[in-house]
């Protein structure tokens, strides 16, 4: 039946529900490339096509051993026999003439690849006089390359000894000559080529040889009193080629039709031997009229593209290249085809070789070896190419009929056409394009290319899909490149991209904004040719762009904006003031990739203002110090909240990349050190900063440790608790504060987002401000040695950074006395469990109660290439050191220029803080346009999988709809109990799945609440002060995404929860409410609000979730109901509540556009959203007395609100009308309730230890008291409960750590 139904989304489902279908039209949220991808560019190796150490073979030597009619004693030949020597048979003339006239055609064949070497012939020579031909030749080549080409024909074969052979002087006897003198004779570099039989056997001495050398020279390194050390050292062989014929035990090919020296033909003539081949093969039956005489009648050049012979040529040269490129390794391609003409032309014809040697059952022989070659898909392209060109000579030599160029070239650009338009994302290269293309950023702009670029974007009759492409290009053009900056500058491009900013595609609209903001990066001409046209003003409008990548891109370009490093007047000073002001403004997008990217932009104005934000640092210091903050979890729960003891425990499993959770770092004493720089204005005194201030850190290394340190100054504590006090403090012991006022919004801003719950925006602002906090040290320490009376702290910034370099302090007088100190920087959670360390002074885990193992933070390093230049800015003490070290090794003494120091630490943090922002965006052109989505092709893996999904969805509500139209008579079946490792605070059933989501303060955990197994368990990620209030399942109906709402405003979005196969992922994460103080939510704290009804507040954050618009409604402890757009990744509405209360429940019918909200102070409050904001508000019930635990609108149109207080009075509303249509009366001291969207039912949980379901009418169905099981008993004080949205399941969470699950009876299940 399954099979039948997969066919199509729509058979199946005609008897189900409407609802069913709507599966498919659903929209999903945080699905999109930017969710689902890491934001960073190809991971593309770029590679010269033409390398920069070129070489030249400048001289060659022809070491012939023909013997001309006298065959080599162990070579038996057949009859007939091959006999041609480079075309010639030396059979036909005297022996003597014989052998000059193949000496001098083997030269003429080698001048045709190589016309300016240097040729020596050397005819059947004796040992002298190729030793004499060798060195003389190395001589004079210097360091250039050199060829020696020996044929053996006429000689014994090699010997396994490692020996080629030459003759005497009177020709009497052969004389063995030493491949291992011949390396002396020869040098490196050197390229061999062997054409004789066995010839592979010279290739396997040569590279023992070769070792033996290697071998020689490492002992008379090491030894200078070896005997070797006091000889002339040997060559090395490294950088030598080798060609040979065949194989150690092959014999050459002895075919009548060939020639003797077929390798060297195919080395030298490949074109002639290419041809005769293929007329001997039985293909040629096709061709008529072609024979072997005929092909000697071609006709043309071989450097003449326009005729037969030169077009062949022209062929065959692109296919071994293209070969060569596709098969060989990079490097290895380079060496062997880009660096030498020669040696790349011989090695193109190697490939020939093997495929016509393979045919003989030869195999010939390089070194360095390549991959087989022979059976190349593109050989047939090469046969084509013959096969057309041979079919034409009858004609062409008989009739005189013009020659028809071939299609070759034209073919393999229509399949690289293919390629582009049709390829896959992950597809290799072409095999066709055997030239690859480079940066064309020159070419371009030398030929005047860029002008043409400029025209169609500045057309506005060119569809918007081809602006946009060229504004990409454009934006490659100045990229990092100031000639392109200065043509694109002159051609008006600023103009240009401003005018298109409002362009209704957003595509376009990102990708001018990339434009605008690379042509003035560090381009002082171009900023002021942008603040002419006000390009800053004109770019704000994008900041509240719908799109998130158009926002990302306008934020990217008023950054390089504001971080040209040239000097700063007034007018350009207030213009950054301005910019970094519209900026702070996105402090709290939706987007973190957006918020990513303002960190950089405002690091880019730390960078030109450091003094200004070293003063205000200072004082946020000193603010922070003495400023008591109360921590809100030593306030939580008593009794009702008991702390996690030994056996609980948990294992649990680690999150990929962390990256993915922020760990609260372990407090660093050197952040005391910092707050004890003593700036007493009053008193006048010289700042205090000595080595008792840094006592008790854990190193040198770690004390003066640079930015890039994962040991930040800095640490996350005492940056968030620095934020927290300047939320409650006015900081009105500022210096200067009017001129200080946009530093220290800035400095709030970095600090706001160094607490940001996506761990890479936290990241990024945490280096920024630990760049700014390790600058003030580099000053404390300057200050140390040379004590001066400032007035104010801004003098103290001034003087040091104004003053002469000082010699940085002996760092080991600062550790003198240190103990050693963990070096771990937070606690997470693992997937192995463990005690935590013993030797931590502080209190570091992630939360208050929990043991967890350390795991070190996986930061990668961001030290920039210049190491050895900002070493010694940076960190002196590591000048000249390895990064990790002893503990108290002492750096050396280094002196710092000041000019250079600013330098090293712009250069720092350009490289530190940086996203992939601009590269990730130019990943879209290389996709396939033509290509259909996987996620619409219907016969695609992702497809099939949807629509398993969806039919499951169907069969769960048509199930479960059956049970519920039985009638429900009881509800305490226990199908499912388990011990939670923290106490339940929220708990969510998966609509389709048997997963039940239970999270407890800070972690999560899910459960298989069919089988009773525990799935997965993870930390959330947020602070150790506050909690978990809420969670939503997002498309339940397809890939399923959770989110976690927390009492400090944030939201995170996780996926790959309860997989097996992969770790949990952050998706994305954002403030959705902002000035919310996290308070004691929790069963403790809605007990005391039942005990005591003045108190008012605690509500946390409360959220409801609209799957069919996308929108997020948030509220809490605040005065407005928040909603998000998730598509839009960004704030569209604050609808302010209008009371002096928290909201402690949300509910919202998106038919309706409605929103019931209950609050603290017992009012239900009705909204309409598409009203202005002060109409909003529709209808105010102010019937119930005490705090709200729950407020459902029922999801259809004629549905009421249902609503339930502490007190148990449930009272049922018409939205419409200004009174309770019913009123029941449950049980007091309700602690949690919920509502079953589909059954007349619901279920509180209770104070006093016990649930109670009802039905709709109030009628009591049952009591749940006792667990099954475990002697009965008693269940906990009631944290949390939910019921299933489609089973009749309900899941109750207790302060006793159990979960547990209740259905109807079995019988009706």
């Amino acid at each position: 039946m399954e099979s039948e139904m997969l066919q199509s989304p729509l058979l199946g489902l005609g008897e189900e529900d409407e609802s069913d279908l709507t599966d498919w039209n659903l929209p999903l949220a945080f699905m999109k490339k930017r969710h689902c991808e890491k934001i960073e560019g190809s991971k593309s190796l770029a590679q010269s096509w033409r390398m920069k150490d070129r070489m030249k073979t400048v001289s060659v030597a022809l070491v012939l051993c023909l013997n001309v009619g006298v065959d080599p004693p162990d070579v038996v030949k057949t009859t007939p026999c091959a006999r041609l020597e480079c075309w010639i048979d030396p059979l036909s003339m005297g022996p003597q003439k014989a052998l000059e006239t193949i000496g001098a055609n083997l030269q003429k064949q080698y001048e045709n690849w190589q016309p300016r070497a240097r040729y020596k012939q050397s005819l059947d020579p004796t040992v002298d006089e190729v030793k004499k031909l060798c060195t003389s030749l190395r001589r004079n080549a210097k360091e250039e390359r050199v060829l020696f080409h020996y044929n053996g024909h006429g000689v014994p074969r090699p010997t396994v000894n490692g020996e080629i052979w030459v003759f005497n002087k009177n020709y009497t006897q052969y004389i063995p000559l030493s491949i291992y003198d011949l390396q002396t004779w020869m040098g490196s570099p050197s390229i061999f080529v062997y054409d004789c039989s066995n010839a592979g056997l010279i290739v396997k001495s040569f590279k023992q040889f070769a070792l033996q050398r290697e071998q020689e020279l490492e002992v008379a390194a090491i030894n200078p009193n070896h005997p070797l050390a006091q000889m002339p050292l040997p060559p090395s062989m490294k950088n030598c080629i080798q060609l040979a014929a065949c194989e150690a035990s092959e014999l050459l090919p002895m075919i009548p039709d060939l020639p003797a020296d077929l390798f060297t033909s195919c080395l030298t003539t490949p074109i002639k031997i290419a041809l005769r081949w293929f007329c001997m093969q039985k293909s040629v039956r096709l061709v008529p009229g072609v024979t072997l005489d005929l092909i000697e009648k071609i006709p043309g050049r071989l450097n003449d593209r326009r005729t037969p012979l030169g077009e062949l040529n022209w062929i065959f040269t692109a296919i071994t290249d293209t070969i060569a490129w596709n098969v060989l390794p990079r490097d290895l391609f380079q060496k062997l085809f880009r660096q030498d003409l020669l040696v790349a032309s011989l090695f193109r014809n190697f490939l020939l070789a093997e495929r016509i040697m393979r045919s003989y059952n030869c195999t010939p022989v390089s070194s360095p070896r390549l991959p087989p070659t022979y059976m190349h898909a593109m050989w047939q392209a090469w046969d084509l190419a013959v096969d057309i060109c041979l079919s034409q000579l009858p004609t062409i030599i008989e009739e005189g009929t013009a020659f028809r160029h071939s299609p070759f070239f034209a073919e393999q650009l229509t399949a690289f056409q293919v390629w582009l338009t049709m390829g896959v994302e992950n597809r290799n290269p072409p095999e066709q394009l055997p030239i690859v293309l480079q940066s064309c950023q020159a070419d371009l702009v030398k030929d005047n290319g860029h002008k043409y670029f400029l025209s169609v974007l500045a057309d506005p009759y060119m569809p918007a899909e081809h602006r946009t492409m060229t504004a990409f290009i454009l934006a490659v053009i100045v990229n990092n490149y100031n000639t392109g900056q200065e043509a694109c500058l002159q051609g008006n491009l600023i103009a240009i991209c401003l005018e298109q900013l409002n362009d209704p595609h957003p595509l376009l609209r990102q990708w001018v904004a990339i434009c605008l903001g690379r042509i003035w990066q560090n381009f002082d001409s171009a900023r002021w040719c942008g603040v002419r046209d006000s390009a800053h003003e004109k770019l704000y409008s994008l900041l509240s762009d719908p799109i998130p990548e158009v926002r990302c891109a306008a934020v990217f370009a008023l950054g390089t904006f504001v971080g040209n490093s040239a000097e700063r007047t007034d007018h350009s000073t207030t213009i950054d003031h301005n910019v970094a002001m519209m900026l702070a403004q996105l402090i709290n997008d939706g987007s973190p990739m957006v918020r990513k990217e303002l960190v950089v932009a405002l690091s880019h104005l730390v960078v030109q203002y450091e003094s200004n934000f070293c003063t205000v640092a200072l004082q946020f210091m000193e603010e922070e110090k003495n400023y008591p903050l109360p921590s809100p979890a030593a306030t939580e729960g008593g009794s009702l909240t008991p702390v996690r003891d030994g056996p609980c425990t948990p294992r649990l499993r680690s999150v990929s990349s962390y990256g993915n959770i922020r760990a609260v770092t372990t407090a660093r004493n050197l952040n005391k050190s910092l707050q004890n720089l003593s700036l007493n204005e009053e008193s006048g005194s010289s700042v205090a900063f000595s080595p008792g201030n840094l006592s008790t850190s854990s190193s040198a290394s770690s004390t003066l440790g640079s930015p890039e340190n994962e040991e930040y100054i800095l640490s996350f504590e005492t940056i968030d608790k620095m934020r927290r006090v300047s939320s409650y403090s006015s900081l009105n012991s500022l210096i200067g504060v009017s001129f200080n006022s946009v530093y220290t919004q800035i400095w709030r801003v970095l600090l706001h987002l160094a607490a940001d719950p996506y761990p890479d925006v936290s990241d990024l602002a945490m280096k920024v401000l630990n760049s700014i906090a390790y600058k003030i040290m580099q000053v404390g320490l300057a200050c140390r040695l040379k004590p001066q009376r400032l007035s104010n702290p801004g003098e103290l910034v001034h003087a040091t950074v104004n003053a002469r370099p000082q010699r940085i302090l002996d760092t080991s007088s600062l550790t003198q006395s240190a103990p050693a100190s963990p070096t771990n920087k937070g606690m997470h959670i693992h997937q192995v469990g463990g005690s935590p360390p013993t030797t931590s002074t502080s209190s570091s885990s992630l939360t208050n109660d929990v043991t967890k193992q350390p795991v070190s933070r996986d930061i990668a390093s961001v030290r920039p290439a210049n190491v050895g230049n900002m070493g010694v800015q940076y960190t002196p003490h590591s000048h000249q050191f390895p990064r990790t070290r002893k503990m108290f090794d002492k750096g050396p003494e280094q002196t710092t220029d000041d000019a250079d120091d600013t330098v090293g630490h712009k250069s720092f943090i350009s490289a530190a803080v940086q996203t992939g922002f601009c590269d990730w965006s130019a990943k879209y052109f290389a996709q396939p346009v033509m290509k259909i989505p996987e996620e619409h092709d219907l016969e695609s893996q992702i497809r099939k999988e949807r629509e398993w999904r969806f039919l499951r969805n169907a069969r769960v509500r048509k199930q479960a709809q059956k049970i519920i139209q039985k009638g429900i008579s009881r509800l305490d079946d226990q199908i499912f109990l388990n011990r939670n490792p923290g106490v339940p605070s929220v708990v969510k059933f998966h609509p389709f799945t048997p997963c039940i989501a239970v999270a407890d303060k800070d972690s999560i955990c899910f459960w298989d609440w069919e089988k009773g197994e525990k799935l997965d368990y993870f930390h959330n990620g947020n602070p150790r002060y506050t909690r978990i209030t809420a969670m939503e399942y997002l498309n339940g109906q397809d890939c399923s995404l959770l989110l976690t709402a927390t009492d400090d405003g944030a939201i995170r979005v996780w996926k790959n929860f309860a997989d097996l196969e992969k770790n949990p992922e952050m998706v994305t994460a954002w403030q959705g409410l902002s000035d919310m103080l996290p308070t004691t939510r929790g069963l403790a704290r809605r007990v005391s609000i039942y005990l005591d009804r003045s108190k008012q507040g605690g509500a946390g954050m409360v959220v409801d979730w609209e799957q069919e618009t996308g929108l997020l409604m948030t509220s809490g402890d605040v005065r407005i109901i928040r909603i998000w757009d998730t598509d839009r990744e960004m704030k569209v509405q604050d609808i302010p509540t209008g009371a002096d209360s928290c909201v402690t429940s949300l509910s919202c019918d998106s038919h309706r556009s409605l929103i019931v909200a209950g609050l603290g102070d017992g009012s239900i409050r009705v909204f309409d959203r598409r009203m202005a904001l002060s109409e909003c508000r529709v209808m105010t019930y102010r019937e119930h007395t005490a705090w709200v635990v729950k407020a459902y609108l029922q999801k259809h149109p004629e549905g009421n609100i249902m609503s339930v207080s502490v007190n148990g009075d449930v009272r049922f509303f018409d939205p419409r009308m200004p009174e309770s249509m019913k009123v029941l009366q449950i049980v007091k001291g309700l602690t949690a309730l919920d509502i079953h969207p589909q059954a007349n039912l619901f279920a509180c949980g209770s104070m006093n230890q016990f649930t109670a379901i009802y039905n709709g009418n109030g009628e009591l169905i049952n009591n749940i008291k006792y667990y099954d099981g475990f002697m009965g008993q008693r269940v906990g004080a009631i944290s949390c409960l939910a019921f299933h949205p489609h089973w009749p399941h309900l899941a109750v969470g207790s302060n006793d750590y159990y979960i547990s699950v209740y259905s109807v009876e079995k019988r009706i299940r």
